[in-house]
C-alpha cells in the first residue's frame, strides 16, 4: 500500500526538471540527434527494437535519447508506445533465403554456394581502444569489396537435409498466437517460446546458452549458419487479391546443428536450433537458438536433466527484461505502511521472546 506523501507532486516535478537537464547534459556539447544515433550506434538501436518489438530505427534511437542511453527504460518506452498504435493485419513470413545479405559464416562448411562474406564484425579486432575514434572529423577507410549480395542464397541447413542427416523443418501454416496481445500461457508450443526468447533480455538468454554450452541441458551446437541482412515484408490485401512490399527491415538469423543420438521414433540425426532477431544482434540469435534447442528436450524425446534452460516456465517468466525491472523496482518506491505492519510484527515477537526468557529465569 502506497500513502501520500506531503509536498510529493511538486517533489516529482522537480525530479523530472532535474532529468531533463539531465539529460541534456552541458549545453556547451552539442545536442545529438535521432540521425546521430540511429546511424552510429545502430547495434545498440537493434536492442531496443528487437525487445521492444516494434521495428522502427527513429523510434528507438529517440527512446534511448530519452531514457539518457539506459536500453531497458528504452525497451520500456517503445513498448509502451506499442501499445497505442492500431492494428492493420499480419505479414506473410518473411523469406531469409531471399535476404540481401551483409554478413554471412557458416562454422560447419567451409565451402558453400554463396561463400562465407565476414560483413562488419568485431570477430578478428584485437579489442584495444581506438584513440583515433576520439578525434573528431576522421573519416573511416572504406570497405574494400561490395557491402551486400542480392542474389539469393540458399540455407547451409539444406544440404544436410537433402542427405537426411538432420530433422526436417517442419511447415506449420497455423497462425501463431501473438504474445504482445495475449498473456503467456503455459505449456507454450515453440512459435510461441521463440517469441518470448526473441523479446527477452539479451543478457539473461545469454547467461542460459553459455549454460547450456558448459552442459546444463546436453547441448553441443555448431553454428550451421549465421546470416545479417535485409529482406522484403509483404502483405496479402483483400482489396487488391494479391500481396504487396510495404517495406524492408534488417534481421538476423541463426541457425545451430546439435547432436542427437535419436530416440525410439528418431533415427541418430542432428537436430536444430533457431534464432531470428531484429537488426544485427548475432549475440542474441545464436544465443536465442540454444536455448530454443534446449527447450525442445520433451519434443524430441529426452530427458529433463534439470538444466536452467530446459525449465520452460523458468525461462518464459523471466526474460523479460520489462517485467523483471518493475518487479524490481516498485520496491524503491514507498511501502510505508507494509514496512510499519512488519516493524509492529517484530517487536511484538521480540517482546514475546524477552518475556518467555525472564519467566524461564
Amino acid at each position: 500500500m502506497y500513502v501520500a506523501v506531503k509536498g510529493g507532486e511538486r517533489a516529482i516535478d522537480n525530479a523530472h526538471a532535474w532529468l531533463a537537464e539531465e539529460r541534456r547534459g552541458d549545453t556547451a556539447v552539442p545536442e545529438l540527434n535521432l540521425s546521430q544515433i540511429g546511424e552510429q550506434l545502430r547495434l545498440a538501436v537493434a536492442r531496443v527494437m528487437a525487445e521492444g518489438s516494434l521495428y522502427d530505427p527513429e523510434l528507438a534511437a529517440l527512446a534511448i535519447k530519452q531514457s539518457r542511453g539506459d536500453l531497458i527504460e528504452a525497451i520500456f518506452l517503445i513498448r509502451a508506445y506499442r501499445t497505442t498504435l492500431p492494428r492493420f493485419g499480419a505479414t506473410r513470413p518473411v523469406d531469409t533465403a531471399a535476404m540481401a545479405i551483409d554478413r554471412r559464416i557458416s562454422a560447419t562448411f567451409k565451402d558453400l554456394p554463396g561463400g562465407q562474406i565476414l560483413g562488419p564484425t568485431f570477430d578478428y579486432t584485437h579489442r584495444l581502444l581506438d584513440f583515433a575514434l576520439a578525434a573528431e572529423g576522421v573519416a573511416p577507410a572504406a570497405a574494400a569489396s561490395a557491402p551486400a549480395t542480392a542474389d539469393a542464397v540458399p540455407h547451409v541447413m539444406g544440404f544436410l537435409d537433402r542427405d537426411g542427416l538432420i530433422e526436417s523443418a517442419l511447415r506449420d501454416d497455423t497462425p501463431p498466437p501473438d504474445l504482445t496481445r495475449a498473456p503467456l500461457e503455459l505449456p507454450a508450443d515453440r512459435a510461441l517460446r521463440l517469441q518470448a526468447i526473441a523479446r527477452g533480455d539479451e543478457g539473461f538468454i545469454l547467461s542460459l546458452a553459455y549454460s547450456t554450452q558448459r552442459g546444463y541441458g546436453r547441448t553441443h551446437a555448431f553454428v550451421g549458419e549465421l546470416r545479417i541482412g535485409r529482406v522484403a515484408v509483404t502483405m496479402d490485401l483483400s482489396e487488391l487479391g494479391f500481396a504487396i512490399e510495404i517495406g524492408v527491415i534488417e534481421l538476423t538469423e541463426c541457425e545451430t546443428v546439435n547432436q542427437f543420438t535419436g530416440s525410439r521414433s528418431e533415427p541418430p540425426q542432428f537436430t536444430r536450433g533457431y534464432g531470428l532477431v531484429f537488426g544485427q544482434s548475432e549475440r542474441k540469435a545464436i544465443s536465442m537458438s540454444l536455448v530454443d534447442r534446449a527447450l525442445r528436450w520433451r519434443e524430441l524425446g529426452e530427458d529433463f536433466v534439470g538444466a536452467p534452460a530446459q525449465d520452460e516456465e523458468f525461462v518464459l517468466s523471466h526474460c523479460d527484461n520489462i517485467q523483471a525491472t518493475g518487479f524490481l523496482e516498485h520496491i524503491k518506491l514507498p511501502h510505508y505502511v507494509d514496512f510499519q505492519s512488519e516493524l509492529e510484527l517484530v517487536r511484538r515477537l521480540r517482546a514475546e521472546a524477552q518475556a518467555m526468557q525472564e519467566a524461564a529465569e
